[in-house]
């Protein structure tokens, strides 16, 4: 008899709506004293400068509020687990979309405008309005939850390229580590490994005897912010185990070839 299929994880909608917008707001505030040589400075994105990452998160804001103005789709089918693995071949067409949206405003400007729209947006739409996305029909219930990944990530981003100290919002930095961890799950079913994201995520996968009682013989462990990265192909696997930031154990708790989740 084969297992009986994982239920999908319920996020608590308030949450992630303030987390969020939490998280847009940490962002706001940090951008908007930079000078332009920090706006000039190059990150690890290719040839984005730091005024394009910036100007990215903010059109993660105006975009959505951009797209509950549009007429709904009639039915969210994407799950936040799916979401993950839709992304690269958008890659393209979201930073030309960002370009032509967001160019010509200076960056405090931006993120003004793109705030103001996104809260009103908030407010006058409920989880289970179907987003027409370019990946397909989504739940903006659904949808909120990846708002976290790409919040997070790129705070994660300007903070390294930038100097920044740009806090997290535990709460968005908790959805983002979990949607990250059962996208792994969807990518390589089964029990054989536990992978433990302390404090925020447990799961298992990877094909194999599965475990039921005791200490698992494969276990992979790592933090929040480490596995983000790795899921995110800002690391590789091997790096962070040589500096500790993952440890391993058993034959099969080896991730290398399941990573990154998305680029």
């Amino acid at each position: 008899m084969p297992p009986a299929k994982k239920r999908p994880r319920r996020y608590d909608s308030a949450k992630t709506r303030a987390a969020v917008l939490a998280q847009f707001g940490h962002v706001a505030d940090a951008v908007r004293d930079l000078t332009p040589e920090q706006l000039a400075r190059p990150t690890h994105l290719g040839e984005w400068t730091v005024a394009d990452l910036a100007g990215h998160v903010a059109w993660i804001a105006d975009s959505l509020a951009r797209g509950l103005d549009r007429p709904p789709a009639a039915e969210g089918r994407l799950l936040p687990h799916d979401w993950p693995f839709t992304t690269v071949a958008l890659a393209g067409k979201i930073s030309d979309a960002a370009r032509e949206t967001l160019t010509g405003a200076p960056v405090p400007e931006l993120y003004e405008r793109a705030g103001a729209r996104l809260t009103e947006a908030l407010d006058r739409y409920g989880d289970d309005h179907v987003l027409d996305l370019w990946i397909g029909p989504m739940r903006l219930g659904d949808f909120l939850v990846t708002r976290t990944v790409e919040l997070v990530v790129h705070t994660d981003d300007l903070n390294r390229a930038a100097g920044l100290g740009i806090p997290f919002d535990r709460q968005a930095l908790a959805a983002c580590t979990r949607l990250l961890a059962d996208a792994l799950a969807v990518k390589a079913p089964g029990g054989a490994v536990e992978v433990r994201i302390p404090p925020f995520a447990v799961v298992q996968c990877v094909e194999g005897p599965r475990h039921t009682r005791g200490t698992p013989p494969n276990v992979v462990e790592t933090d929040p912010l480490t596995w983000i990265r790795l899921a995110t192909g800002r690391t590789q696997w091997a790096a962070e185990l040589d500096e500790a930031h993952v440890s391993a154990s058993g034959e099969r708790a080896d991730l290398k070839d399941l990573l990154p989740l998305m680029a």
